[in-house]
């Protein structure tokens, strides 16, 4: 009889997991679907003003496969580009104009704005910094990038259009991640994979809709929209910048885009498991906004959804339950399902849908790790910082 129970409560938990992808392939907005690429658009008949704000902490490494492609943009109207050296030590700043000054494009100024005051991430400060400097020119829109995104020449040309004809107070555009080295292979896609699944970009477009959410790398903002917004002072303390962005341009009434891109390309590496684990660990507690309920919710969550479906199948197979093996084996087909337009929007062998439950394992354990870390004092750290918890600031403060 205890046997039997037991078998049977396997069952219901499979089953539950099967209910939890019908429901994510149906309801959640069709996350899965990557045909989310910048929307119609046609060439304004003046082309607005831009200036183009460049965050830049210790990244000579990938500068020179970058920054040349932004000064090289064939955009018509008036642009120009700001890089803020946020305390670079390994020579940035001087890199940026050597770079500027082989390569030549459009007009380039470094600036740095010191180190940040207390209760500002160095990334937010930087772009406060070079907001400043951009508002001297009267800009009408400013394409917040990050120093390892790279533009194909006709990318802002592509982001002004579609953000003119649309509407648009802020175009967001999530970079193609490397994924060279087999890790990057594993892990990137279904970085991405999980990013939508959480923020489902069809949603975030439509007028009303309560879901936001940017890709930092590449946002167009219009500069009015920025100013009502309190963008970046509003969100100074914002570890992950880019939601808290999108949030709070449509919190002042904006109207915001997201999707995948095509002419934007992350060049920043992340060739084994521990650089890839540092990117994840280093902001998925603050993600959950630093509370212990969100981390258990979570770590059950991503157990029944994305555990539960092989461990049903084998545990179905060893114990003859043929209902927990199908049950089980049903919501695994559903989830690599969903995954394979993910790995072909990064031309990726479908071999790798099948293990998206052994890759969903890893973040669960970067996502703990996140909050291990927080609570020794090393949560959150990015070359060289350690940000503590917007609560913990206005305490101090």
């Amino acid at each position: 009889m205890g046997k039997t129970a037991h078998v049977s409560a396997i069952v219901w938990i499979a089953a539950l997991s099967l209910a939890a992808w019908l429901w994510l392939l149906l309801c959640q907005g069709f996350f899965w679907r990557t045909d989310i690429r910048l929307p119609d658009r046609t060439a304004p008949r003046e082309w607005p003003s831009v200036c183009v704000v460049v965050p830049a902490r210790d990244e000579a490494a990938v500068l020179p496969a970058s920054l040349p492609s932004l000064l090289a943009q064939d955009y018509p109207g008036p642009a120009e580009v700001f890089l803020v050296d946020d305390g670079s030590r390994d020579g940035t700043g001087d890199l940026a104009h050597a770079l500027a000054a082989r390569h030549g494009g459009l007009p380039l100024t470094v600036d740095s704005p010191g180190e940040p005051p207390a209760g500002w991430t160095g990334k937010l400060w930087a772009v406060r910094h070079g907001i400043s400097l951009a508002r001297a020119r009267e800009p009408e829109y400013l394409l917040l990038t990050d120093a390892d995104i790279a533009h194909t020449p006709d990318s802002l040309r592509e982001l002004v259009a579609a953000a003119r004809t649309g509407g648009f107070d802020a175009v967001s555009q999530m970079a193609r991640l490397r994924v060279e080295s087999p890790w990057e292979r594993l892990v990137v896609p279904a970085f991405v994979y999980f990013f939508a699944q959480l923020y489902p970009f069809r949603r975030i477009g439509r007028r009303g809709a309560r879901t936001a959410a940017a890709a930092g790398g590449c946002v167009l903002l219009r500069a009015e929209t920025a100013e009502r917004a309190r963008i970046p002072d509003a969100i100074r303390q914002a570890v992950i910048d880019d939601v808290a962005l999108a949030r709070a341009v449509k919190g002042a009434g904006g109207h915001i885009w997201l999707g995948l891109a095509d002419r934007v390309d992350s060049v920043r590496p992340y060739p084994t498991l521990h650089d890839l684990w540092r990117m994840v660990s280093r902001s998925a507690y603050a993600q959950l906004r630093h509370s212990p309920a969100l981390l258990l919710g979570t770590v059950l969550g991503l157990a029944l959804v994305y555990l539960v479906p092989p461990l049903a199948v084998l545990f179905g197979l060893a114990a003859g339950s043929a209902p927990t093996a199908v049950c089980g084996a049903l919501a695994w087909l559903v989830m690599a399902g969903t995954y394979i337009p993910m790995l072909r929007h990064y031309r990726q062998p479908l071999w790798l849908a099948p293990l998206l439950p052994f890759t969903a394992f890893l973040y669960l354990l970067m996502t703990v790790d996140s909050a291990v870390q927080h609570y020794r004092g090393r949560g959150a750290a990015w070359k060289g910082r350690t940000y503590a918890r917007p609560d913990a600031v206005a305490d101090e403060g």
